[in-house]
């Protein structure tokens, strides 16, 4: 089992433990090393979701060390942090730029994340080029894998972006078939943060809720470097919106359901899952969280008994509970490490392209269920979960499976 000493351990030689002043272990990869990057805003508005997000791929890999599970070879991870204090969030210049770090490494066979699609638009042409894989547990835009797009992040013509998530396409459509369906509401003011995702996400809800005959009042965009909103909401509360849908992250959102709850506490509100993340709770905390319906997309295996044994070995080793997209991206690794057995076991060279097809081909038991991928990178699955903002005063504000209440999965389109 995994403890907080092993964990510190891994880390350590990591470029992620020395930004943190850890203790820097051996640099040098021999032939028998092989590396996993991870790419994360592990500092910002969106670092508590993103640090849980590590901690469940550093937990697959030490897993794997641990049980020798690769006779002959070690995995070591090399985390790279793509926020910026410039941008207070993920920053996709500095996502290129780890993405080129990655290629530059001959021994990194393939990556997990980045968690924010603005990111995962600036790395995906860059390793595609380089022939690196990358598995994102969190992002979600649809043109990463949509063949429209192909030549632009895809332009090596071989898939080597996969989601362990569904996408917008899929979320956006079915939390505006929960707002019509379940909620009930006639109208909708929509507001974005100008982001990739954010706008995607928003493009995609505001598309079925039409659909679904929803009144769309009104569209803005929020400047997540702005600190003041009340404009924009004031002008929601004189419109007598019945409903406020976000899409976007942490950085805007913390500010916005801050101010949302002085300035239009009562209608209904919600967004994806840029803001299924305990930096909401912990930024905002209550009563001005309280009520906000928010999405992830993937199944909602957080508290899932089947899996308590990994949820205590998780909690044990990192002092927190697990959210979904841990689990998303601990079966990411699971998906790499599947790959590179499949590669060693028909006595192929464990290299980029190798790993690469046997990820593309794969079918894989993960924690959230056998994970597989279409032709683009897309896993199979559909499933959109939909949580409700609700405090429970027992646990702490950074636990996501008890401050955020699973409802059921959104109804599909």
């Amino acid at each position: 089992m995994i403890t907080r000493r092993s964990a510190a351990t891994l880390l350590a030689g990591t470029a992620l433990g020395a930004a943190f002043g850890l203790p820097r272990g051996a640099q040098a990869a021999d032939s028998k090393t092989i590396i996993i990057g991870i790419n994360l805003p592990i500092t910002g508005a969106d670092a508590a979701g993103a640090k849980r997000i590590m901690n469940g791929a550093l937990l697959g890999i030490q897993q794997a060390n641990d049980s020798n599970e690769f006779p002959g070879y070690t995995l070591k991870p090399l985390v790279l942090n793509d926020a910026t204090a410039t941008a207070g969030q993920y920053d996709p210049a500095q996502a290129a730029t780890n993405a080129r770090k990655f290629v530059s490494n001959e021994h990194v066979l393939a990556a997990i994340g980045p968690e924010m699609s603005g990111s995962a638009k600036a790395m995906a042409p860059i390793l595609s080029e380089g022939n690196v894989s990358m598995v994102t547990p969190s992002a979600t835009n649809p043109d990463l894998t949509n063949p429209q797009f192909a030549a632009q992040y895809m332009p090596s013509g071989k898939p080597t972006f996969f989601r362990t998530v569904t996408t917008d396409a899929f979320q956006g459509p079915n939390m505006a078939n929960f707002y019509a369906e379940t909620l009930g509401v006639k109208d909708v003011y929509i507001l974005d943060d100008s982001g990739a995702y954010g706008v995607g996400l928003a493009d995609a809800f505001q598309k079925q809720a039409e659909a679904k005959g929803l009144k769309v009042l009104g569209r803005d965009r929020l400047d997540p470097t702005a600190s003041d909103y009340s404009a924009v909401l004031t002008k929601i509360k004189s419109l007598n919106a019945s409903s406020l849908y976000y899409g976007g992250v942490s950085n805007a959102g913390v500010k916005l359901v801050k101010q949302a709850y002085a300035i239009v506490p009562t209608i209904k509100k919600g967004g994806g899952d840029g803001i299924y993340t305990p930096d909401i709770t912990t930024g905002d905390g209550f009563p001005a969280a309280e009520g906000w319906y928010v999405t992830n997309a993937s199944p909602h295996v957080a508290d899932d008994p089947k899996i308590a044994n990994w949820l205590n070995e998780y909690t044990s080793a990192f002092n927190e509970a697990p959210d979904d997209y841990a689990i998303t991206a601990y079966d990411g690794v699971l998906v790499i490490l599947a790959a590179l057995k499949k590669v060693i076991a028909e006595g192929k060279q464990p290299n980029r392209e190798n790993v690469r097809a046997a990820i593309a081909s794969s079918s894989v038991d993960t924690l959230q269920g056998t994970v597989s991928f279409d032709q683009y990178g897309d896993v199979k699955q559909r499933v959109v979960s939909v949580f409700q903002i609700t405090h429970d005063p027992k646990y702490p504000l950074d636990d996501a499976n008890h401050q955020f209440k699973y409802i059921g999965v959104a109804p599909q389109s």
